[in-house]
């Protein structure tokens, strides 16, 4: 979907018949068009999935026809000026239309008020914003009370001095910190919490592991504040013998004198230096150079958090300075994460048999039966841990759900890093493998809100767009279910075919061609089952390949092999696709538009309903839900269209509201 495209212009279409022109005689064969066919071909054709238009040793008549529709002729030759007015009349989009598009951003973003950019930076960030700020608040409110307490009450300061204050202070910081810290490694926590609309949509749940990071380094800087607190302050100050009345005037008269060794060997002293050499030692092993060394000391070096966690407990059991506070925090995350790990243990000794197939260069598909009871439902969108024992017993990674259908689950995994190619390695080319996996799961459910949306849009890039591909299948497998139970009978022909209508624009963009092989399958399945009669499922698959091409031969054929299509084959040369795919970035104000118009067109026909049913009262209300994974660049004008056209349908006295939704997906 492009608006005022702009075509080959006359250099463009001279360069390309130059380069046609092999034996530079001013006239094009079809030997010169078929030798840069195939030379095309071999640099842009799906490796994974060949054409009937890939070279052969036989003659091959759909190849012959394909040539023939490119000359235009029946002749094995055609005069070059003749030939570069057929090239004009294919209306294939100028080179300079990426850069034309490209520009058109720039100056879309750089024309926006600050309010509108401040507006759309909130739709995208709000959420996350808002949450950090509730987790920020918290620690400033209790790091604050203890600030306060141990200022302001007599007693602690001429005992302790400064010291008790700094590292009192950073404690009231850590109470919630910890909290947060451990908390966020829990999955079941976050799944069960997705089921509620309001709070997934003010906590970011994909973004669990960035807050993990962040929530441990503040942790890391205040525990050491703390300790620095205590050994240089505290304990130094306490343990000096004009002190010991004010000291016994705290913590006891049984308790002094107390010298700097007694500090440091008691409860208190020891477990806490014990645990933040134990914080110190977790948080090299968490170093992205150690973890892209070895996943395994990356994970076991986690398992220390039990023993930290233990120690802190102990930490502030003495009660020296207040009542132990610390272990109620830590007591609910705790028990929640102790549980989930024990149940990953236990299945990492109940494996299943999978098939392991290789996609293309980088991604292979993993396809396994699920167990009937589980924990979790399966959902659309959610994900899985997976463990395969053949290549490491102790790692388990995430990786998003593309399908369930029943009880088969596939997963697709690219290759980027050690584990990945290991599992890349096991697979065999051109054929399923058996393996043995450990599955975890399922958790999440990014995208839950797309039900809650007649109309929905979809926006997503690269392998990120998983979770949708999921979606699709859910709702296809629902329409399905429906038409098989009988609801879309004959009874249902005279009616509206906006009652009980639900429809997906689905845009994907991906930077090279064999990327949409990964779910070429499925999304030729949905739009098979988009031409079935009867159906209220009405699916708009959009595919974009951004990746530039400089070379004009390339750039044309990849055009023209892309609009070849036959009764037999349907199916896109390139892509393996049945739905077209365009080449370069998506109109963004040219999609928005023809999808506003539309829906100006359901509401007239609604309003006709009505009238036609004695006035019987018929929504007439229109809910949008725009769907984005992708650059921050595309989510801000997403964002900013979305609100400029929910204000243009009020202006118009159209009840249409667009509503933006970020998702995030790790």
């Amino acid at each position: 979907m492009m608006s005022d495209v702009q075509y080959l212009t006359e250099d463009e279409v001279k360069q390309f018949v130059d380069d046609l022109d092999h034996n530079n005689d001013h006239n094009i064969d079809y030997a010169e068009l078929e030798r840069k066919l195939d030379e095309v071909h071999a640099q842009i054709a799906p490796k994974a999935q060949p054409h009937h238009l890939h070279h052969e040793s036989r003659p091959d008549e759909a190849r012959h026809e394909f040539l023939r529709s490119v000359m235009g002729t029946r002749k094995d030759r055609i005069p070059r000026a003749e030939f570069e007015e057929i090239v004009k009349k294919w209306d294939i989009p100028s080179l300079k239309q990426d850069r034309k598009e490209a520009e058109k951003e720039d100056d879309y973003l750089k024309k926006m008020s600050i309010w509108r950019r401040i507006r759309a930076y909130w739709a995208v960030k709000g959420p996350e914003i808002m949450f950090m700020a509730l987790v920020v608040s918290m620690m400033l409110a209790f790091g604050i009370w203890q600030l306060v307490k141990y200022v302001t009450y007599e007693q602690y300061r001429p005992a302790f001095g400064w010291g008790v204050v700094v590292s009192k202070t950073s404690a009231g910081v850590l109470y919630p910190t910890f909290f947060f810290i451990i908390l966020s490694m829990s999955r079941w926590f976050s799944t069960w919490l997705r089921r509620f609309q309001h709070i997934s949509r003010f906590i970011n749940w994909d973004l669990s592991q960035s807050f993990h990071i962040k929530m441990s380094c503040v942790g890391l800087f205040f525990a050491t504040l703390h300790a620095i607190g205590h050994l240089t302050g505290s304990f130094v100050f306490g343990s000096k013998a004009s002190r010991q009345q004010n000291v016994a005037a705290v913590i006891g008269q049984d308790a002094v004198p107390k010298s700097y060794h007694d500090y440091v060997k008691s409860t208190p002293g020891w477990t806490g230096l014990t645990a933040i050499g134990c914080f110190y030692l977790l948080a090299a092993m968490s170093m992205p150079q150690i973890r892209k060394w070895s996943y395994e000391v990356f994970q076991l070096g986690h398992l220390l958090m039990f023993p930290i966690i233990g120690l802190l407990i102990a930490h502030g059991t003495a009660g020296l300075l207040q009542w132990p506070m610390f272990g109620y925090w830590l007591a609910f995350p705790t028990l929640l994460v102790l549980m989930e790990r024990t149940w990953r243990i236990v299945l990492s000794f109940w494996h299943m048999p999978a098939d392991l197939e290789v996609l293309d260069e980088e991604t292979v598909a993993i396809t396994a039966q699920v167990p009937k009871h589980r924990l979790w439902d399966y959902k659309a969108g959610q994900y899985v841990f997976v463990q395969v024992p053949q290549i490491s017993f102790f790692q388990w990674h995430p990786f998003t759900v593309s399908t369930c259908t029943g009880n088969t689950m596939q997963v697709h995994i690219k290759a980027d890093g050690d584990w990945t190619n290991a599992l890349h390695g096991l697979a065999k080319r051109g054929e399923r493998t058996t393996i043995k996996i450990g599955l975890d799961g399922p958790f999440g459910a990014p995208a839950q809100r797309f039900y809650d949306f007649e109309y929905s849009m979809v926006f997503g890039a690269g392998i990120g767009v998983t979770p949708f591909s999921g979606i699709l299948t859910d709702l296809q497998q629902h329409e399905l279910e429906r038409t098989m139970s009988g609801e879309n009978s004959d009874s249902t022909q005279n009616e509206s075919p906006y009652q009980d209508h639900r429809r997906i624009d689905f845009h994907w963009m991906v930077r090279d061609k064999n990327n949409l092989l990964w779910f070429s399958d499925l999304l030729n399945e949905v739009s098979r089952a988009n031409d079935l009669d009867k159906s209220h499922l009405d699916i708009r698959i959009q595919t974009y390949v951004t990746q530039r091409r400089k070379e004009i031969s390339t750039h044309v054929f990849r055009w023209l092999l892309e609009k070849h299509r036959t009764d037999g084959h349907p199916q896109s040369p390139l892509t393996g696709l049945i739905n077209p795919t365009h080449f370069g970035r998506p109109d963004l104000e040219a999609i928005m538009e023809e999808h506003y118009q539309d829906m100006c067109k359901e509401l007239a026909q609604r309003r006709g309903l009505e009238k036609n049913n004695n006035n019987a009262r018929i929504d007439d209300e229109i809910k949008v839900g725009i769907f984005f994974c992708g650059p921050p660049v595309i989510g801000l004008q997403l964002a900013d269209r979305c609100q400029a056209m929910t204000a243009r349908g009020r202006n118009e006295g159209r009840k249409v509201e667009y509503h933006f939704m970020m998702e995030v997906f790790g």
